[in-house]
């Protein structure tokens, strides 16, 4: 994903095209004027986002969306994408926001700025439950399915693992299911919730070492007053009891 990004941006600054922060210094007063705030996400990430049977994207993600924008003063539009083009989407102006439970890393940081962090999570690995596969010493000999483009992705391939990557957590789940994989590796709350509304009996690998991160809405560099004015919705949302309750609906509890 990040070789995908060097070369669009290395196009751009080739053809004469790179646009200087100073012209994005009134994104918030075109969203304002537009009456509408673009975000983004995958539509396959549940239960932070996913569609349902009416066709509607709901979910943890579009409700935190949809507040922080009425409390700008405009409706959120959700727009779904793959997520290996996500960043490179929003570089090209498709939409003004990523709010798909966007991990913050040293490098996404590099080409775009975060709000928040609005939730926390940390990686996982995951099996079906009564798999031989118990420990992470075992996974260097397995099959191991991960979301295309997810810093999981890249994580698991430095590990040296055999890697098959699909579109999204409901695929991933199905292709755990089915055996065609023997672990997956995802954020913690979102498998287990997702396994959990699906009736799947996963197991969690219990010896991965890792930290807690940060999932934050992606913008635009150069943009202070669109990240002040989100930034500023979210701390009321947090501070009000409007986050808890979106939380409790949709995820079961709070996860900042």
């Amino acid at each position: 994903m990040f070789n995908t990004l060097k070369v669009l941006l290395t196009a751009i600054v080739a053809t004469g095209m790179l646009i200087s922060t100073s012209a994005f210094s009134d994104e918030l007063a075109m969203i304002k004027s537009n009456g509408s705030m673009k975000i983004a996400m995958t539509g396959a990430y549940p239960p932070f986002n996913f569609v349902n049977e009416q066709n509607e994207v709901v979910g943890f993600d579009p409700a935190i969306g949809k507040e922080i924008a009425r409390r700008m003063g405009v409706e959120a539009v959700v727009v779904t994408t793959a997520w290996d083009g996500i960043i490179g989407g929003l570089l090209a102006n498709k939409y003004d926001a990523i709010v798909g439970s966007m991990s913050i890393t040293e490098k996404r940081e590099k080409v775009v700025d975060f709000v928040g962090p609005y939730y926390s999570t940390m990686r996982a690995i995951f099996t079906m439950a009564g798999s031989k596969v118990t420990s992470v010493s075992q996974l260097g000999s397995v099959k191991v399915g991960v979301t295309l483009g997810e810093t999981h992705e890249k994580w698991a391939r430095e590990q040296g693992y055999s890697v098959k990557t699909y579109k999204g957590l409901p695929e991933l789940l199905m292709e755990l299911e089915n055996g065609r994989v023997d672990a997956i590796i995802g954020d913690s709350i979102a498998v287990i919730l997702a396994a959990k509304a699906s009736e799947r009996d996963i197991a969690q690998i219990e010896d991965l070492v890792t930290e807690s991160v940060g999932a934050g809405i992606a913008i635009r560099k150069g943009n202070p007053k669109l990240r002040a004015a989100m930034q500023k919705a979210l701390d009321e949302i947090q501070a009000d009891g409007t986050y808890l309750t979106i939380a409790e609906k949709w995820v079961g509890g709070d996860i900042r």
